[in-house]
């Protein structure tokens, strides 16, 4: 077995959360190792995972749910946006924004949402809002608008990671923002903006406490065609802060590649990683319009937001900030 076969084995066994549509079933592991399910790739027809792990083994297990039916219930808030911007000092850029917070009074966790390629259209300030009604304040730098880059360059300005970078002050500086860290959620190309945010600008530990990431683009996208395929981003070997990933099944072979090989050597360095992994979906499941949107990608996309979610939640929690001592007389 080649070495991607094993490495694909490997991610869809520790990694999948969901059944793909009926099909042909592989036989189950019998070897004694650790349960493999059935490995999936692009053009091939799809198959039933194959998953014999013991129930202590998955994560997303719920007994509450499976013996009594009771589902967790999501946290919905109405959402506000307005637009601000704030100033690079590395070289004075003004870098506009999208603010997004709950519409109720108060203090939220902060989450510094980065666009990728396509840049910040109406399609991609949906995912900013989405995590802002889960109870966040979210803050969605536009890179590409402060300094006049089209939307889907092929080329990547290294000066945008600086911009990017700026946004991390200006959203711990928020006073509706009720932690003194942040988290990092993006996607496609914002994978790599955030990662060298984390990484680069150090930022990770100091001020930033998690990585969330949708099929992210995990390397430089001005390097080689052969490192885009084979190779990952060197900073992902210093990434140390908690990292979870979403990719749907079917997404592009060159990218899904260097993620799965990522995640897999984190996990070995003995980091908190995870990638999930949806059947039957392939890239922009979370942002693909009405009229082209599948029921998977639906199922997808709400339980990608709820799990980033949650997980957000719980790695910021330890960085709440004492609340405002109230002034005299209220």
């Amino acid at each position: 077995m080649s070495g991607r076969s094993r490495l694909s084995l490997f991610v869809m066994t520790t990694l999948s959360i969901a059944a793909a549509p009926a099909g042909p079933v592989q036989s189950q592991n019998l070897t004694g190792a650790d349960p493999q399910a059935a490995g999936t790739a692009v053009g091939r027809a799809m198959e039933a995972p194959v998953n014999t792990r013991p129930v202590a083994q998955k994560w997303w297990w719920r007994d509450n749910w499976y013996e009594n039916g009771i589902l967790e219930a999501p946290v919905n808030y109405e959402v506000s946006q307005r637009d601000v911007s704030y100033v690079n000092p590395a070289d004075g850029t003004e870098v506009p924004a999208i603010l997004y917070r709950p519409k109720k009074p108060g203090r939220y966790p902060g989450v510094l949402f980065q666009h990728g390629r396509r840049g910040l259209d109406m399609l991609v300030q949906r995912l900013g809002k989405r995590m802002a009604a889960r109870g966040f304040v979210v803050l969605a730098p536009n890179v590409y608008d402060a300094r006049f880059i089209d939307k889907f360059p092929l080329k990547h300005d290294y000066k945008t990671e600086g911009d990017v970078n700026a946004g991390v002050d200006f959203l711990l500086g928020q006073p509706d923002v009720s932690t003194s860290k942040i988290c990092l959620y993006s996607h496609t190309r914002g994978g790599y903006y955030t990662l060298k945010v984390a990484v680069t600008f150090k930022r990770q530990k100091k001020d930033v406490v998690c990585y969330v990431s949708f099929y992210p683009h995990l390397q430089d996208p001005n390097a080689s065609e052969p490192e885009q395929v084979y190779r990952y981003a060197p900073e992902i070997d210093q990434l140390e802060i908690p990292v979870r990933i979403f990719v749907g099944e079917y997404e592009q072979y060159q990218r899904r590649r260097p993620i799965e090989l990522a995640v897999s050597e984190m996990r070995k360095a003995g980091r908190d990683a995870r990638l999930i992994i949806y059947p039957g979906v392939g890239r922009g499941f979370d942002f693909r319009p009405p009229r082209v949107r599948t029921f998977a990608d639906d199922l997808a996309t709400k339980d990608s937001v709820m799990r980033a979610a949650a997980f957000m939640r719980r790695q910021l929690a330890p960085w709440e900030r004492a609340k405002p001592a109230a002034k005299k007389g209220q």
